[in-house]
């Protein structure tokens, strides 16, 4: 990693860090003092056996042992101190590291969301949401086991090297001697596998990201698998990337696996040799028994830390990996409006000038289009599938930006505006709208309208009468992606969504191809009656839909083939009257 990418890794962290950094601090002042109260346990137990309980003259032992020998309990006493002690803080250590631990997630998880949402539509387009997803809870929740189980251990293991170390070299330095010389050899095959438990965990972070958005896709479409008799299919797809996954994490394991073995061959030879020598040493005379005691619990403290270093070096690759997948998400640039943009009023004309436009890597779909869509007009635009008529309209909801040329509204560049005030006076109802899991009555006012205006807005979408059809009305809940609606009333409701915030621009892409004609001549009359002023752009393949439109702009190959006035383009030859004409002759009109 290079020095640049690691000082954003770890700006990356601080900013994780902020409000549960005390508790950090906290569990590692504890963990520190549960550490040196721990240590003093086997000093108590060496000079006990040692000094107080030895066969020893009186007269040999010094003063305080002396003191001692009649009276154990103090003894006893002392050992209870030192636990009760070790308990409360052991009690507390655990609290601030869940404390600590939580509040990094949320904190995580507040920084990651808020970004996303600021974050341009072309990159939601090109990232799917099951490895958003995967993410923002699996690589979060990495991270967050690494500094809860991991990273507030380090400072107690210091203390517990350095103090272990300490008083066993006090006690018998050539001992101590053979028991560091395996520190070394642990580190040292840590390192080595650090790299391979990193590649093979990026590996199953990213076939976890894959199977979750199988998993996402089928069940948001659940009723277009079962509609098409996918089952089988999507099941086979989902258990072969399964099974990817699978082994991914099995080589993961192996590596794993051998990575603990040699842990644990190492430790036992450490632990072997010191109770070998230590026995040759105790047997010549070298090494009182309640050092020998002390030392091999000292020994066993320092195995504990030594072991805990590799795991933190194994666990440190996966934090590595997880941090560089989220600091993916926080590196992609949001969206930004330009210096000093404006908040200008929208209710004037909307004018297209020689606007063209490409997808990232993609060919032109939309070549050198200029049109002007005078302010309160209903305008209407036709195309075939693929002519960029929905490019059109995302390009003037800001959602993307021209390749060439401007779009203007009151003679002003939305280039210029804000974003979020070009959306905000800017209403989209889309041919597949996306309905919350919530009530009707929420999905309608989800901008936080009232219940009047939610009435008003479902009058003039046509859908009041059928929501009051159902017997808890209102509060009738859709399910998700509005499930238990047809399609005609799906696209009704959002309609009357869009309709609630009663915005100066408003545009209707195909939103009405699941309606009746009858219904869809009834809302063209509403928004007529109800909309007064507003400036309305409704894409449709129905010729009857367009009929009312002040202006017709049709399109073809991304470029304007005619526009209008609907009878005088049904005097020209050209797209719309064979449109017209074809429409016409299958009783288009007549069809639901």
């Amino acid at each position: 990693m290079k020095n640049t990418e690691r000082t954003e890794r770890i700006r990356l962290l601080g900013r994780f860090l902020q409000g549960s950094g005390r508790w950090f601090v906290l569990c590692i002042l504890c963990g520190m003092l549960l550490t040196v109260t721990d240590m003093l346990i086997p000093q108590i137990i060496r000079y006990a056996v040692d000094s107080v309980i030895g066969d020893a003259a009186a007269e040999q032992l010094p003063e305080l042992a002396r003191w001692l020998k009649g009276r154990m309990w103090l003894l006893a006493a002392g050992l209870a101190a030192v636990g009760l002690t070790a308990a409360l803080l052991r009690y507390y250590n655990h609290v601030f590291n869940a404390k600590a631990g939580e509040t990094l997630v949320k904190t995580m998880r507040d920084t990651l969301y808020t970004h996303i949402q600021r974050l341009p539509w072309s990159w939601h387009q090109k990232n799917a949401t099951g490895d958003i997803i995967q993410r923002c809870t699996s690589d979060v929740e990495v991270i967050k086991t690494f500094f809860q189980d991991q990273f507030v251990s380090v400072f107690r293991i210091v203390i517990l090297i350095a103090f272990s170390i300490g008083c066993m070299a006090a006690m018998n330095l050539p001992l101590a001697m053979v028991a560091l010389a395996f520190v070394p050899i642990i580190v040292s095959y840590s390192l080595v596998f650090h790299n391979r438990i990193r590649d093979r965990f990026t590996l199953c972070d990213e076939n976890e990201g894959l199977l979750s958005t199988i998993a996402q896709e089928n069940l948001t479409g659940v009723r277009v698998v079962r509609a098409f008799g996918r089952e089988e299919h999507e099941r086979q797809r989902f258990e072969a990337q399964n099974q990817v996954y699978t082994n991914s994490w099995i080589d993961l394991c192996r590596t794993l696996a051998l990575f603990w073995a040699s842990g644990d061959m190492s430790s036992g030879l450490q632990v072997m040799s010191v109770v070998v020598l230590g026995c040759v040493l105790c047997a010549n005379g070298r090494l009182t028994p309640g050092e020998f005691i002390a030392f091999n619990t000292y020994n066993a403290m320092l195995v504990w830390p030594v072991r805990r270093l590799g795991r933190m070096i194994s666990q440190m690759s996966k934090a590595g990996v997880s941090m560089n997948r989220l600091a993916y998400i926080l590196d992609s640039q949001p969206e930004e409006d330009v210096p000093n943009a404006g908040e200008p009023p929208m209710e004037g004309d909307i004018v297209f000038e020689n606007v063209s436009f490409a997808y990232e890597a993609g060919p032109e779909v939309l070549h050198d289009v200029s049109f002007t869509i005078p302010a309160g007009s209903s305008f209407g635009i036709l195309g075939g599938t693929g002519s960029g008529k929905s490019s059109l309209m995302h390009l003037l909801c800001r959602l993307h930006a021209p390749t060439t040329g401007r779009i203007t509204v009151g003679g002003e560049d939305i280039a210029q505006m804000k974003a979020r005030h070009v959306r905000s006076h800017v209403g989209i109802v889309l041919q597949e709208p996306y309905l919350f899991s919530r009530s009707i009555g929420e999905n309608i006012g989800i901008c936080g309208v009232s219940a009047e205006e939610i009435r008003a807005a479902a009058i003039t979408a046509c859908i009041h009468e059928d929501v009051m059809s159902f017997s808890a009305g209102y509060d009738t809940l859709v399910g998700e992606r509005g499930v238990t609606l047809s399609g005609g009333q799906k696209q009704r409701v959002a309609m009357a969504r869009t309709l609630s915030r009663r915005m100066p621009i408003l545009i209707f892409d195909d939103s009405l191809s699941a309606v009746d004609t009858e219904t869809d001549e009834n809302i063209r009359a509403a928004l007529e009656r109800d909309l007064g002023g507003v400036s309305r752009i409704i894409i449709s393949h129905r010729i009857t839909t367009l009929m009312d439109c002040n202006q017709v702009l049709v399109l073809e190959n991304g470029a304007v083939a005619q526009l209008g006035s609907p009878a005088e383009l049904y005097e020209q030859a050209g797209i719309y009257r064979r449109v017209y004409d074809m429409q016409m002759s299958l009783g288009e009109e007549e069809t639901p």
